[in-house]
Parts: structure tokens; C-alpha cells; sequence
């Protein structure tokens, strides 16, 4: 890659505040993929239930899915850097009375899941927020290529986080994982309080039920929007419960450690990277929404090749694919509805986005989890795989609204 092409890549760090906010998410977001590797392993050991690894994250997903569309109606009267502020400080809390039970050995599955519904409360009204205030730290031009990079940061905590729980599990505990997510709460603090942007709302008499009505009527009148918020919410319902099931296969399937269940998820990480980049180095592409569904295609082939493979190393390819493909669909459907929001609705509609990108989690690993006792989790993921197919099929040659993106 030359110079030329990384500075594509990397165009949006000439923003000062969005290279702070990049850091400091990144940051956390290898802390928190080190307690989501820790979490899932831990409540497999203590109850060996997939479907209480399901409700976990339908725990952590439900009150996205509730309360994400007053989280956007807050972010856009208050000051969005306050919201996350408020944001990270109750899951770092979380994070941190998680460590001391552990320590003590006084935890129970029940501790977990309250704790995960609570820091999953906490996301409703940050998510919104920090979705809000991307665009805000750089110019218009450059917002897809923020948009990209900031998918960039997430995925390399995605194979940096589970590669160092793996390794901590194995020979530290559980304990180390949730300790250090805690503390890497601290990181974003710190840029948050460094940033200069600010976002001062205006004043409106508005009442917060008007003003959510105000973004879903927005929403609603913008032809292609519904198509992508349908299109969020089926591809999180059917993709997540894949990554939820792992570590079935790992015990179950592979008979193998926290070790392998972190490589899997790296592996994952590291396709997502790929995909990521991708995206970045060509900026404002054209026919984001052809290619958006182009990419829902490889995914739905990667779960199903990975539900079907009973060779590790055959796992480890169809979870880049998967990765890679992934991190195409959601950096461009996120690009498209950032483009398409005016600022002063940008955190009305980002929580609609939000709602349906996040609800699609909990809904899906809560009708997952009823199911794999009865079919077994490999199927369940690869019919989910063969859904993701028939829905690119679908907005592809049926409904081609969102293709002519």
C-alpha cells in the first residue's frame, strides 16, 4: 500500500478530536470485547446453558432496542459529550462491581445479567449520542471515511480484546478480563474531557414525545430510509446469533478452551479489519446500497459454511469471510443513513438506525435461544445464514429501493 493509500485510509485523522475520540473508543472497546470473552465463557462454566448465554445478550440488547429512540430525542436538546460522559461512567461501574465478585467468588448467572441489562441501559442513551457526534468532528466529505475508520477501531478490539481474554483466562481467570475492561473505561473519559467540539442544541417547546415524532416522520419521508432500517434490523437478528453460539462450538463441537473461542472470534476481528479498510481507502463510493447487499450475501454464506464446518481451520476461513463482509454492510448502511440526516435530526434518526441495528440482537438471540435446544445451535445459525441470503435476495430484485443507493 502506498502513501497515496494510506493517507485515504487515514484521511479523517487530520481531525484532532476525532483522532481522541478514535483512541479513546478504541481503548475501550478492547476492554469490553475482553469482558464480553470472559462473560460468555463464565456463564457457560457456571450453568453450561446456551440459552442463558442467549439471554444474556438479550439482556444486554433489549434496552437498546427500548429506549434508543429517547436516547436520540435526549442527544439531540443536551450536549451529546455529556451524554457519553454519563454513559461510560455507569459501565465502567458495572464493569468494576462485576471484578469484585468475581474476585470473591460471590457471583451467580443472575449477578451477570443484571449487570449486562444495566450497561446495556446505559448504551441506549450513549449509543445515539456517540453516533451523533461523529459527523460533527469532521468535515462532510470525510464522514464516510470516519464512519469506516471508526468500524476499523471497533474490529481491531475485536481481535486484540478476545486474543488477550484467551490468554488471560487461561492462565490469569476471568477476574483480569472485567478488572481491565473497567479500568479501560478511563481512556474515553479522558478524550471526551479533551475534545473541543461541542454540539449546543436549540432551545425548542417542543415535548420529547413531539420531537421523537419529528424523527420518525423523517425517517418515514425518505424513500430508500425505511429500506435501511428493515435491512439493520434483519441483518443483526440473523448474523449476531452466530457470534452469541460460539462457544457451543467450541465445547461441544471442536472440544477445545477459552483459547480457541478467543483465536475464533480474532479471526472474525481480523476480517472485519479487512473489511473495514476496504471501505475507508474508497471513501464516497457509488452504489453503496448494491454493494451493501452484494456483501449480506457473503455473510449469509459465511454463518452458513461455518454452522456446517466441523474442521477448525475451515472455521477460522468462513469467520474472516465473515468478518470481512460483515464490516462491508454495516459501515456502508451506517454511511448511508448519516448521509441522508440532516444534523439538527441526526440524533432522532441515528436512534431509529440504533433501535432496529441493535434491537435485531436481543430479538435474535432470544428466539436463537428457544430454538437451539430443540434443533441444536449449528442448525439454528445456518438457517439464519440461509435468511441472510433470501434478504439480499430479496432488496436486491424485489424491493430495489435500497439498490439504486
Amino acid at each position: 500500500m502506498n502513501l497515496t493509500a494510506v493517507h485515504k485510509v487515514f484521511k479523517a485523522f487530520q481531525y484532532r478530536d476525532f483522532r481522541l475520540m478514535w483512541v479513546g473508543a478504541c481503548m475501550s472497546s478492547i476492554g469490553t470485547w475482553m469482558q464480553i470473552v470472559a462473560q460468555g465463557w463464565l456463564i457457560y462454566r457456571l450453568s453450561h446453558s446456551a440459552s442463558l448465554l442467549a439471554l444474556d445478550q438479550f439482556l444486554g440488547g433489549i434496552p437498546i432496542f427500548l429506549f434508543s429512540l429517547i436516547g436520540g430525542v435526549v442527544a439531540d436538546r443536551i450536549e451529546r459529550r455529556k451524554i457519553l460522559l454519563f454513559s461510560q461512567y455507569v459501565q465502567m461501574a458495572s464493569a468494576a462491581l462485576l471484578t469484585v465478585l468475581v474476585a470473591t467468588g460471590a457471583v451467580h448467572v443472575w449477578h451477570i445479567l443484571c449487570l449486562s441489562f444495566v450497561s446495556g441501559l446505559a448504551q441506549a442513551f450513549g449509543g445515539p449520542a456517540y453516533q451523533a457526534l461523529i459527523p460533527t468532528l469532521v468535515q462532510r466529505d470525510d464522514m464516510p471515511n470516519a464512519i469506516a475508520l471508526n468500524s476499523i477501531q471497533f474490529n481491531m478490539a475485536v481481535i486484540i480484546g478476545p486474543a488477550l481474554a484467551g490468554q488471560a483466562l487461561a492462565k490469569l481467570g476471568e477476574t483480569w478480563c472485567f478488572g481491565l475492561n473497567a479500568l479501560s473505561f478511563l481512556a474515553p473519559i479522558l478524550s471526551l474531557s479533551i475534545i473541543t467540539a461541542r454540539y449546543l442544541p436549540e432551545r425548542t417547546t417542543d415535548s420529547m414525545f413531539g420531537s421523537l415524532k419529528q424523527g420518525i416522520a423523517f425517517v418515514r419521508k425518505q424513500e430508500s430510509m425505511e429500506a435501511l432500517i428493515v435491512l439493520a434490523f434483519c441483518m443483526t437478528a440473523l448474523s449476531m446469533p452466530m457470534r452469541t453460539y460460539i462457544p457451543v462450538f467450541v465445547k461441544d463441537i471442536f472440544h477445545r478452551g477459552p483459547e480457541t473461542y478467543g483465536n475464533l472470534l480474532s479471526f472474525m476481528g481480523m476480517g472485519s479489519i479487512c473489511g473495514s479498510l476496504v471501505i475507508a481507502g474508497r471513501g464516497n463510493i457509488r452504489n453503496k446500497g448494491r454493494v451493501a447487499l452484494v456483501m449480506l450475501l457473503c455473510l449469509g454464506a459465511g454463518i452458513a459454511g461455518f454452522s456446517l464446518s466441523r474442521w477448525l481451520p475451515l472455521s477460522y476461513a468462513m469467520l474472516v469471510l465473515v468478518g470481512i463482509s460483515m464490516m462491508a454492510v454495516f459501515a456502508t448502511v451506517s454511511s448511508l443513513v448519516q448521509l441522508i440526516t440532516t444534523n439538527e435530526m441526526r440524533g432522532r434518526v441515528m436512534s431509529v438506525y440504533n433501535c432496529a441495528f441493535r434491537g435485531g440482537m436481543p430479538m435474535g438471540n432470544l428466539l436463537s435461544g428457544w430454538l437451539v435446544p430443540v434443533f441444536t445451535a449449528p442448525i439454528v445459525v445456518g438457517i439464519n445464514g440461509l435468511l441472510l441470503i433470501l434478504v439480499a435476495l430479496y432488496f436486491l430484485f424485489v424491493q430495489r429501493r435500497m439498490a439504486q443507493l
